[in-house]
């Protein structure tokens, strides 16, 4: 597609010698920002669920002449985060950015009448899932003395999302985690900072459409670009934000929307 970048990271950015963490890294949004990172020449640590998707990442970096490890982790269970940082930190000896990418998206139906399962699935990777990656992320950049991490929300974050109530209070919480982090980490050289994406083309996206093809419709027509944005537009910008580029960004909720919340 004219003037995206699928292959190459952001003019200007590198990040030799440097290490990231990404979350929901066995494709989608995930994989382009585990892949840009590699490109730019940052040590990747992939981390997913699945083990297919997981390794096929990593193995793509690798292939690509970068360096990348693949760790199955379920960000809703503490042990399994506290395990990834630990493994990150044994085979790298650092943690310089992270990306919390990892989420969920099942929902499209009235708020009353969503099941208490749903809520719990959704607000369990979306929220928790954060909080818990923050939790032992920054514990390891406090030991380091700086750090960056983003926090992948969603323009539903910022406006309302009628027939995704739930996912929708799910990315609010992540823009609210994200602001309290950056304002209580920054004097110690850590800042958080918050990506806001609208209709992103990935399998998240495409399994949305099959459960409800009308819902394809509406959502093209909303978009003022005429189009989804592709992964790795969400990519650069996951890049810039953890890179030195925007070393006085913090706290921040960057909207990547193509002016979908300027209509």
């Amino acid at each position: 597609m004219k003037g995206i970048s699928k292959q190459q990271p952001e003019a200007g950015i590198a990040f030799s010698g440097k290490v990231v963490l990404v979350t929901g890294a066995a494709s989608g949004i995930g994989r382009a920002i585990a892949l840009g990172f590699g490109r730019a020449g940052a040590s990747v640590v992939v981390a997913d669920t699945s083990i297919e998707g997981g390794h096929a990442t990593a193995a793509m970096i690798v292939e690509s002449g970068g360096k990348a490890l693949f760790v199955q982790s379920n960000v809703t269970r503490a042990h399994e985060v506290e395990a990834l940082v630990e493994k990150t930190i044994n085979y790298y000896g650092r943690l310089d950015y992270a990306v919390n990418n990892a989420a969920v998206d099942e929902e499209r139906q009235p708020l009353a009448e969503a099941d208490d399962e749903q809520f719990d699935r959704i607000m369990g990777v979306n929220v928790k899932g954060v909080w818990l990656c923050m939790k032992y992320q920054l514990r390891q950049m406090l030991k380091q003395g700086g750090g960056s991490i983003v926090n992948m929300a969603s323009v539903s974050g910022l406006v309302g999302s009628p027939s995704r109530a739930i996912y929708g209070a799910s990315k609010h919480a992540v823009v609210g985690f994200t602001k309290s982090a950056a304002a209580e980490y920054a004097r110690e050289g850590i800042r958080v900072n918050a990506l806001c994406p609208a209709a992103v083309n990935t399998p998240m996206l495409a399994r949305a459409i099959e459960r409800d093809p009308a819902f394809e419709k509406k959502l093209k027509a909303a978009q003022p670009l005429g189009r989804y944005a592709e992964a790795a537009e969400i990519a650069h910008a996951a890049l810039w934000l953890c890179s030195d580029q925007a070393s006085y960004v913090n706290g921040h909720e960057l909207v990547v929307d193509g002016g979908l919340t300027a209509v």
